[in-house]
Order: C-alpha cells, then sequence, then structure tokens
C-alpha cells in the first residue's frame, strides 16, 4: 500500500531538483509539459493563504533508469523539455507522478521566475475582491516596475528571523503607514509564515518501486498514473497513452515533438491527437483510442520501427496541402481528419501517390466546404480507410460513394453555400479560394481579416416597430443577416486598420475604389446599392455575383 507524507511547502519545494534529497523529486517523461498561465499561478498562492485544500501528490520511489526532467525555476514560454532532460541513472530518485501543475507553479513561485518576472504579494491585501474573489493579491511583477505595497513572496517565506526581524529586511518603512496598514503587514507576514513555514500542508501519496518491486512494476506505475490523472482536466487522453509508449521507446518525445514542430512550421495546428490517430490507423489498428491497444508490446514495437515510414507520410501530406491547395494553414482546414485518407494512400500506396493528386485535391475542398467530418465516428473513419484499402488509393468516386452511403452530402449546394457564415468553420477555406490570399504572413498580425461589408454597428441602429408596445425598439438586422456571407469579405490588415475601412459604410469605402477593387471583392457596380437603406437589395445581388463566382463548386441538380 501506498503511505501518506507530509511536509511544509517550504521545505518541500527545496526537495526539488536536490539530489540530496532521497535522490531528489523530478518529472518522469510520461508527464506532460507545463501549461499553467500566471493568472493560475497567482490564484493557488491565494488559495493557499486562504487555507483552502491543495489536493494531494502522487510520488513514485524508485531506482528505475527512466527519463526524467528537472522542475523548472525560470520559465521561459516555448523553451523544450529538452532543455531539462537529466541523464538516465540507476540511482534512487523520487518522481512526481501526480500534481506537477501545482508543484511547478510552487517552484516558479518560490524558487524563480516566470518569463522573467517574479511573484509578489500586495502586502496591504486580505480584503475579499470581486469579481474574482480574490482575498490575498499576487502578481508576476518586473522588478523595475515594482512598488509598495507589493514584496516578493520568497522573500518571506525564505527568510530567517522574527516577523519584526523579516519587516526590516524587506524595507518597509512602517512609519509612513497607518495603524491598520502597520497590523495588516504585521498579520499577513505572520499568516504567510506560518502557512508556508510551519503548517504541513504538503500531502503526498509515496508509491515505493524500491522496497515493493514486485508489488509496483513499470507497468503499474504506468497504470497508476493513467488512473491518477484520467479524471482530471490537465491530461488528454492522447498524452495519456503516449506516456505508454515513452516507457518502452526512450527517443518517443523527441522523435513527437520534432515531428509536430516541423508540421506547424507553417501555420498548422498538428498535435499529439492527431499523430496517435494517424499512427492506430496507418498499423490498421482502427480509429478508436483505446488503453489495450497501447499496452500492446507489439503496437508499441510497430510504430518505433516504422516511425521514419509514418513520419515521412504525415510530413508528404502536410507539404501537398500547403504547397497544392488553398488549406495552407489552420484557418483554412477546418477538419484535420480529412488528411488521414490521404495519409493512408501515402503510407501504403507511395509508388502510385502522385498520380491521384488531382482526387486528393477535389476530395479535400468538397469534405471540409460541407463539413463531413463534423460530428464523424471513428467507424465512418474506418469506412473510409477501408474504401482506400479496397482500392489501392484514395479514389474519389468510390469515396464520394461511401459517403453518401452513410447520409453525408458532399454537394455544396446553394443552400450550403450561404449557410457559411462569420463564424463558421469554413469560412476562411472559403475566402481562401475565392481571393487566393496568402494566409501565413511572416506577422501574425498581418493576417487578412473578415469584415462586415455593412458595418455591425450601423445594422444594429436599424429598429423596426415593437408590435406589442408600438415602439421602433426592435433590432431589424439579426445576427444571422448581419453575418451572412453576402455581408462579409476579407481585407488585408491594413486596409481593416485604424486608419482603414473600420466602421465604414459602403458609400463611403468604395466611393474612390477602381473597377478592379470591386470585382475581386464581387461588389455590385449600382451605387445606390451601397446605401444602408438599400441593404436587402445589395445582398441579393451580391448573392448572384458570389453564385457565378462559384459556379464551378455548386452542385446543379439535374432536372428530369
Amino acid at each position: 500500500m501506498a503511505k501518506n507524507v507530509t511536509e511544509t511547502i517550504r521545505k518541500f519545494v527545496k526537495f526539488l531538483n536536490n539530489q540530496n534529497e532521497q535522490g531528489g523529486f523530478w518529472l518522469p517523461n510520461i508527464q506532460r509539459p507545463f501549461v499553467w498561465k500566471e493568472e493560475q499561478i497567482e490564484k493557488l498562492y491565494d488559495s493557499i493563504l486562504r487555507k483552502y485544500p491543495i489536493g494531494s501528490l502522487l510520488i513514485w520511489k524508485t531506482k528505475s533508469k527512466i527519463k526524467r526532467r528537472k522542475f523548472i525555476d525560470n520559465y521561459i514560454s516555448n523553451v523544450p523539455l529538452t532543455q531539462y532532460f537529466i541523464p538516465q541513472d540507476e540511482s534512487q530518485k523520487m518522481l512526481v507522478l501526480d500534481g506537477q501543475q501545482r508543484l511547478q507553479a510552487l517552484y516558479i513561485g518560490l524558487m524563480g521566475s516566470y518569463n522573467k518576472k517574479e511573484l509578489y504579494i500586495n502586502i496591504l491585501s486580505g480584503d475579499l475582491v470581486a469579481p474574482e474573489d480574490i482575498k490575498y493579491e499576487f502578481k508576476f511583477l518586473e522588478i523595475s516596475k515594482v512598488d509598495f505595497p507589493y514584496i516578493k513572496i520568497k522573500d518571506i517565506v525564505m527568510q530567517e528571523g522574527l516577523t519584526s526581524q523579516i519587516i526590516k529586511k524587506l524595507n518597509i518603512n512602517i512609519s509612513n503607514l497607518n495603524e491598520d496598514e502597520q497590523n495588516r503587514i504585521t498579520e499577513n507576514i505572520e499568516l504567510i509564515r506560518y502557512v508556508f513555514n510551519t503548517e504541513e500542508n504538503i500531502i503526498y501519496q509515496l508509491v515505493d518501486s524500491i522496497e515493493n518491486s514486485e508489488t509496483y512494476t513499470e507497468d503499474d506505475i504506468v497504470e497508476i498514473f493513467i488512473r491518477a490523472n484520467s479524471g482530471g482536466t490537465q491530461l488528454g487522453k492522447s498524452d495519456l497513452l503516449f506516456s505508454l509508449l515513452t516507457v518502452s521507446w526512450d527517443d518517443a518525445e523527441d522523435k513527437m515533438d520534432e515531428l509536430i514542430s516541423d508540421l506547424n512550421q507553417t501555420g498548422y495546428k498538428f498535435d499529439r491527437d492527431f499523430i496517435l490517430k494517424v499512427c492506430l490507423i496507418l498499423l490498421d489498428k482502427g480509429a478508436k483510442y483505446e488503453i489495450k491497444k497501447f499496452r500492446d508490446p507489439d503496437l508499441k514495437t510497430q510504430i518505433e520501427n516504422n516511425w521514419n515510414n509514418i513520419s515521412d507520410a504525415i510530413r508528404a501530406v502536410k507539404d501537398f496541402i500547403y504547397g497544392e491547395t488553398f488549406l495552407k494553414t489552420d484557418k483554412t482546414l477546418p477538419s484535420y481528419l480529412s488528411l488521414i485518407p490521404i495519409i493512408y494512400d501515402r503510407y501504403h500506396f507511395k509508388e502510385t501517390w502522385e498520380s491521384r493528386k488531382s482526387d486528393f485535391f477535389e476530395y479535400l475542398i468538397k469534405v471540409n466546404l460541407t463539413g463531413v467530418f463534423g460530428g464523424a465516428s471513428e467507424s465512418f473513419t474506418d469506412g473510409l480507410i477501408n474504401v482506400v484499402k479496397k482500392n489501392e488509393g484514395l479514389k474519389k468516386e468510390k469515396i464520394f460513394e461511401y459517403i453518401r452511403t452513410k447520409g453525408k452530402s458532399i454537394e455544396l449546394t446553394e443552400q450550403s453555400l450561404f449557410n457559411i457564415s462569420y463564424s463558421s468553420k469554413e469560412i476562411h477555406l472559403l475566402f481562401n479560394i475565392w481571393y487566393g490570399f496568402n494566409y501565413q504572413p511572416s506577422y501574425k498580425n498581418n493576417l487578412p481579416q473578415i469584415d462586415h461589408i455593412f458595418p455591425q454597428s450601423e445594422l444594429k441602429k436599424i429598429k423596426i416597430e415593437n408590435p406589442e408596445t408600438g415602439k421602433k425598439n426592435i433590432i431589424k438586422y439579426k445576427t444571422k443577416e448581419r453575418d451572412q456571407l453576402a455581408n462579409l469579405m476579407l481585407l488585408t490588415a491594413q486596409e481593416n486598420g485604424a486608419s482603414g475601412k473600420t466602421n465604414k459604410l459602403p458609400n463611403e469605402w468604395f466611393e474612390n475604389k477602381g473597377e478592379d477593387y470591386l470585382k475581386k471583392h464581387l461588389i455590385p457596380n449600382d451605387k445606390k446599392l451601397w446605401e444602408i437603406d438599400s441593404f436587402d437589395q445589395f445582398i441579393e445581388e451580391r448573392k448572384k455575383l458570389i453564385l457565378e463566382k462559384f459556379k464551378d463548386l455548386v452542385y446543379k441538380p439535374t432536372v428530369v
């Protein structure tokens, strides 16, 4: 049985990364990166001072030669975890299986910094403040921007001496403060030192694989880790399943990080979840996530042995969509799942893959514009893969036939085209086809922006009569009308900036624009339609121009 151990926060934080304390407390490779933001750390410290329970930890005592890493003292965003890995050895060590985020937050606050800012407390705080219900105000601040009453929390917790001595060391000039403020400072310092230095607020369960080597094997530890984390929100299922690979595959983390980094260099957001699902599907294990699959030693071996081919297939498809289609970034790719049949084709039928690129192109445009993969089940994905396998490659006619048998439409009808609106996932793909804009500028603030031709603020001013009161207090054009496709266009960031269109009505914005500009944006030439009172007529005329633009994509039913 795991035994419970208690310790003060100050003492336990000093155990982290300290080889002299039972071999040191570290993070195993199965732990995901630190994900807390400044605000979460600040709230944790507020909770601790308010004596709220912060939960127990789970620690594994072992001599296993397992990859581990340090707790981060001076946290910097986007620094890879490989910077903190330490050499594997067979010495005794204590590995944190559950509680990383809390411990890392404590370590940063008391021993380090967050993006070059250290943690301070407003030493005069202590009254409940709405709307966040914060009682003790903690803030990460740059040292050059710190003024009283903010005091570095580590200077209170880590100092020795009586409260009066601490006040002197902190250079607090209490003579300038009234009696209530002096009392508040004394109370807060005494509270901080009691909660962090005296109370044993750290509670951890110790799983000892040294004394109980048969009870707690490495497989048992992975199971314990999964059960400890699966009920929380900090780890996704893919993180848990990936942990099963890292036990037997030393380079799994590095290989995965390298692939994801390469894929996302041009604006995509591929993640571990997608890669693991692709691994299962390429190896014909089915799309469904199941722990028993990742426990299978044969699957682990297959993924490791075939990793180069798997990653090559994924990279090839990413290069294809970036270089040869309109799905050039995350914004223009409504469904990453739509790529899996093409990746399967590239992996299993590489020799003839190039000859089917025109089929891939039409398939991707149709399924992403029509939302075929919205709410798609694993069985639907498995069915698509079976079609690819049976036909030795992705043949669009066969794929479309299967999609239709599942009650899904791949036809972009007039209705489905105009159902695409400001908030639709498909809007950026449609506009990229429309304009051919570069969706991946070097500076992210230069990304093209969707603009309302008739500004929302102006449309909201148009009111109709309320039948119940007789007053004109009902907004005529609801969100659906304001956000419809025919009232949208794509502008560069510069065009839509403060000195650009902003809330200008079309009669002002289009007044000095040339014929080419109007054609590009499919704007009716009749200037009378640019007036606010002609909104409805403008929409009808622009719909005609949009339909003409997409006539090759929009499905036209056969008249019998």
